[in-house]
């Protein structure tokens, strides 16, 4: 077998003076690489400085006074060791979760497997807090079961167990779809090949399959736990007395105006979410434990015996009913008069949540239709650059393209409202600095697919093009562009998503002019006006639903592009 050397400092060298006369010699790539360069400083690095400086120069001056506030006060690092132990419990939890559903598809058989597929999704296009209403709902003072089946009103239904619930079944199909994705690339023949000469099939699953979904399972651990790390909306609205450092960064820079307070605090919420952010990205996606072969292989012997089989089968059942309930007991609790003490069925709640919430929705959907195109074309100008065209700094690009996922959504906030209060950039209280934040936040997971998306496609075929004297511009919308276009359109749907739902970030940046959907929706639970919280959580849904209707039409029967992960 030949080891490929490490190439000669000199030769690397002559290569990157290569690549720089190639990109002069191209003014269109030039120009782009460019203008991308100056979008992603501007509005991926630029916020996060802006945060950072002001957390060690809170009046112009270098000074760590505000970190030695913090670590000297039990509460505020309470609050982060309490983020941490969240996140660890939360990850630990839904990659379980995520990896039942995904082995019993894949290797147990599950019955109803289109259901469980969909789901294991569904929470996906949720609101971001919506489980939150329903544990209120049902276990609350006025719960369904608390209060409805046993009689207590007493019952603390705020904390730590509660914020595991909700972010576990909110959570667990993002490592669900990254270990589906490994089960189904392991090469079914060296299982079937251990049975056959005799293993059990524990014996298989501890020495092959987990072995191999190693890479998957720490993935998905470190991608869950940045998710958590980031979670505004559940803590915020379920916590109770159990503080956690986005809430905590939230209010000492809104409610306190302690601006350089809240930033440190942010500042130390993105140090573990990075770090976890560079192991998954680096270290973890690097290892590769997949089994290549030159073509798909199925099993021929049963993996698991039925016990394992029924196990499975009752997990994800549970799961996916625990869902349903919390999606019923939304819409109910939406036309009932008063949830836990008034049953009469009314649209009182619908009539008041458009009243207020009118504004807010058609200002939702413009500023997230508004974002996704510019998301989409943006996140695959990217993946065009990075996977298809040889510059200097292609992986700084490319890890700085990816970096609105790593920061948790309340970095992001601060850092857009301190980077954009003055001119030239004044953007505060202005729909364009929400869809801004929209476009940088979700352009990853449209890079990603496009990405993945290139990868499948003969380069020779873009070659060609420019053979024939074709421009990279022309090269890339004539053909590249039409090649990916399920990945184009994955990422667009999406992001129209995301940007429909999200909140930790947008939280900080919303006006009286420009409010968001779920800003109120929060802003309703906690006046606890259930009802209107979950007749516009309802309106989201729908939405939302009409997006992923409008998005299935639009891809058809295409192959959706490997590695799109809901980030």
């Amino acid at each position: 077998m030949a080891i490929e050397q490490p190439r000669p400092r000199t030769s690397r060298t002559r290569d990157t003076i290569a690549d720089v006369k190639a990109l002069a010699r191209d003014p269109i790539l030039l120009a782009t690489l460019a203008a991308i360069v100056l979008l992603l400083s501007v509005f991926v690095v630029w916020p996060v400085w802006k945060v950072f400086w002001l957390s060690i120069a809170p009046r112009g001056v270098l000074s760590l006074d505000t970190y030695r506030y913090i670590f000297s006060q039990k509460w505020l690092t309470r609050s982060f060791t309490n983020s941490l132990r969240l996140g660890a419990i939360s990850a630990t939890t839904s990659t379980v979760v995520g990896f039942i559903f995904a082995f019993g598809l894949n290797r147990a058989n599950v019955r109803h497997p289109g259901f469980i597929r969909q789901m294991a999704l569904l929470p996906i296009i949720s609101p971001p807090f919506m489980f939150c209403l329903s544990v209120i709902l049902l276990f609350g003072r006025n719960g369904l079961i608390t209060r409805g089946i046993f009689g207590r009103t007493n019952f603390n239904v705020y904390g730590l167990w509660s914020l595991v619930l909700v972010q576990t079944l909110g959570m667990f199909p993002i490592a669900y779809m990254v270990l589906d994705g490994v089960l189904k690339a392991i090469n079914a023949d060296l299982e079937d090949g251990a049975l056959n000469l005799g293993a059990s099939r524990w014996s298989v699953f501890t020495t092959i399959t987990l072995p191999l979904s190693t890479p998957g399972l720490a993935s998905s651990w470190l991608l869950v736990f940045v998710t958590s790390l980031a979670d505004f909306a559940n803590p915020m609205v379920l916590a109770g007395k159990y503080d956690v450092l986005s809430v905590q960064a939230y209010l000492q820079f809104t409610g306190m105006y302690n601006m350089p307070r809240g930033s440190a605090l942010a500042i130390l919420l993105l140090f573990p979410a990075l770090t976890a952010f560079l192991v998954e990205r680096y270290w973890v996606s690097r290892r590769s434990y997949v089994t290549v072969t030159g073509k798909p292989s199925m099993h021929t012997i049963p993996m698991v015996s039925r016990g394992v089989a029924v196990f499975c089968e009752v997990v994800c059942w549970i799961t996916a009913l625990a869902t349903i309930m919390f999606y019923s007991v939304v819409i109910g609790g939406a036309f009932v008069k008063l949830w836990g003490v008034n049953w009469t069925p009314t649209l009182e709640h619908f009539k008041y949540a458009w009243d207020v919430g009118s504004n807010s929705i058609k200002s939702t959907v413009l500023m997230a239709a508004g974002a996704t195109p510019i998301t989409g074309f943006l996140a695959m100008i990217i993946a065009f650059l990075v996977v298809r065209k040889r510059f200097p700094g292609k992986g700084l690009l490319g890890f700085i393209s990816m970096l609105g996922y790593a920061v948790p959504g309340t970095v992001v906030g601060i850092g857009y409202i301190l980077a954009f209060n003055r001119p030239p950039l004044l953007l505060t209280g202005t729909g364009l600095i929400i869809m801004l934040c929209f476009v940088f936040r979700e352009m990853p997971v449209g890079i990603e697919a496009g990405v993945a998306s290139l990868q499948q496609i003969d380069p020779a075929i873009e070659e060609a093009s420019r053979n024939l004297g074709a421009s990279s511009g022309y090269t890339f919308g004539h053909i590249t562009l039409p090649l990916v276009r399920p990945a184009l359109l994955a990422g667009l749907s999406y992001s129209f998503v995301r940007s429909m739902t999200a909140v930790s970030a947008v939280i900080f940046l919303v006006s009286a002019r420009w409010n968001h959907l779920t800003a109120l929706t929060l802003a309703q639970t906690e006046i606890m006006r259930l009802g209107a919280a979950s007749a516009l959580s309802i309106f989201l849904i729908i939405i939302v639903m009409v997006a992923f209707a409008i998005m299935r039409v639009l891809v058809g029967k295409e192959h959706r592009p490997a590695g799109m992960l809901p980030r």
